[in-house]
């Protein structure tokens, strides 16, 4: 794909699955959330916030 995007055979971002998978991950991620416990969840919060820190 990265190939047809610099030969500009296919714009980027333009694709349809792009959009359907945007949407299944967006539905995903709130059927994780609520599957998790909010111990779980505060677990994986502080992990993200560790890892933006460190990469600043």
């Amino acid at each position: 794909m990265v190939g047809k995007i610099a030969t500009g055979e296919i714009e980027e971002g333009s694709a349809p699955e792009s959009k359907a998978a945007a949407a299944l991950g967006r539905r995903g991620g709130k059927a994780r959330a609520a599957a998790l416990t909010p111990e779980q969840r505060a677990e994986i919060a502080r992990a993200a916030a560790d890892a933006r820190w460190k990469k600043g």
